[in-house]
């Protein structure tokens, strides 16, 4: 049997980038996956059809009505879930020194789907996580969470929180286990117009390279195979925290 064969899995934001590659990877090992996005439900849906026993759900995670369907499908398909993988999120890029530019609308809908929305969705699903013999969640947050940077101020904000609420539910609802991957730059469809930030990174990180997708799939799949770990936030930057 295949390594998480049985096993239930929602990955938030899985039509593209870092989501769609841990969504696959969860699939190959035998997972039963929830792919999910807000948009771009061709892609969502396409993706799902290729990983063995997947399913499309579209769903905003800021909006409770797509909260509920998200929890809907997993009680439905399974009455329980075993993995809940956070990774939808929004962004725009906003000078930290521009704070005119970071109106009060950017802000919100920053704080609505990074914060509130991984808020909403994760509390709603911690009862059927509670069924699972090992109910994980991993929340993609970012090195902007520890460190002064990040594609705006706003986003660097919430990322800090998420990743002190994942040390606050860790602590406040075992045996559910809660941990994060913080990412350095990655190269995704959204990044492939920095190429002054890849360079940079190339330059200062002592892996001299951003890093892919598949990097923090690697991530997210040791702790969720470390059943002893909770509470942790694995920086996943190639060291680039280091020097910055």
């Amino acid at each position: 049997m295949a390594e998480l064969s049985g096993r239930s899995a929602l990955v938030t934001g899985s039509s593209s980038g870092i989501g769609e590659a841990i969504a696959r990877r969860l699939g190959s090992l035998g997972a039963e996956v929830v792919v999910n996005s807000a948009t771009s439900a061709e892609a969502g849906a396409r993706i799902a059809s290729e990983i063995p026993g997947a399913t499309y759900v579209q769903a905003d995670i800021s909006d409770p009505d797509g909260v509920a369907r998200l929890v809907g499908e997993c009680r439905d398909r399974w009455d329980r879930l075993d993995i809940l993988v956070n990774n939808a999120g929004w962004t725009t890029l906003v000078p930290h020194h521009d704070l005119d530019a970071l109106t009060d609308e950017i802000f919100r809908r920053t704080m609505d789907v990074n914060v509130h929305g991984t808020w909403m969705l994760t509390k709603a699903l911690v009862p059927l996580l509670r069924r699972s013999v090992d109910g994980n969640v991993v929340t993609v947050t970012s090195i902007a969470g520890v460190r002064p940077v990040g594609s705006s101020i706003a986003y660097a904000m919430s990322k800090a929180a998420l990743n002190h609420m994942t040390l606050l539910l860790a602590k406040s609802c075992a045996p559910v286990r809660f941990n994060a991957v913080a990412p350095g730059l990655i190269e995704t469809p959204w990044t492939a117009g920095w190429q002054n930030q890849h360079d940079g990174v190339r330059a200062v990180a002592p892996l001299r390279r951003s890093g892919t997708p598949d990097d923090c799939v690697e991530a997210t799949l040791g702790l969720i195979r470390s059943r002893y770990a909770t509470g942790q936030v694995l920086l996943a930057d190639g060291g680039l925290s280091l020097v910055m």
